[in-house]
């Protein structure tokens, strides 16, 4: 009869299945999870804290643009918005005059597209002189 303890062979830690755990953690962290981009495009919109016109205005196009997409030149309503109609319209209210400026006023909830449309237009007309009208916010500071 053997009374002796019996020695246990030591312990020996397999390192390998955990690593292979941590492996495929760090892979399914890495696919799943989406990194911000800032560096794509920034666009600064501008603020409305110039001055205020003068009351004598030069002669200039006006286009006024509603919340629903409809054109509005020297306060006569268009009979459609097709881009064509601007651009006959503006071509006869310029007549000669190729430095006319043009002057956009926008409602704030008006489409980006008829903005963009009556820019089109005017540029197809032969203006290149554009302004944005915009009324000052009373947050701004003066």
């Amino acid at each position: 009869m053997n009374l002796r303890p019996r020695r246990r062979a030591p312990v020996d830690i397999n390192l390998a299945p955990l690593i292979d755990v941590v492996f495929l953690l760090l892979i399914f962290f890495m696919v799943s999870t989406t990194f911000k981009d800032e560096a794509r495009l920034r666009v600064q919109l501008p603020q409305a804290q110039g001055e205020d016109i003068p009351a004598a205005e030069p002669a200039m196009i006006q286009i006024v643009i509603d919340r629903a997409g409809r054109f509005f030149v020297d306060d006569r309503e268009l009979s459609d918005t097709r881009p064509a109609t601007l651009v006959r319209v503006l071509t006869e209210r310029r007549g000669e005059q190729t430095e006319l400026p043009v002057l956009i006023q926008a409602d704030a909830e008006t489409p980006h597209q008829a903005v963009m449309t009556a820019m089109d237009a005017a540029s197809q007309a032969g203006l290149t002189r554009l302004a944005f009208a915009a009324t000052r916010s009373d947050t701004a500071p003066r």
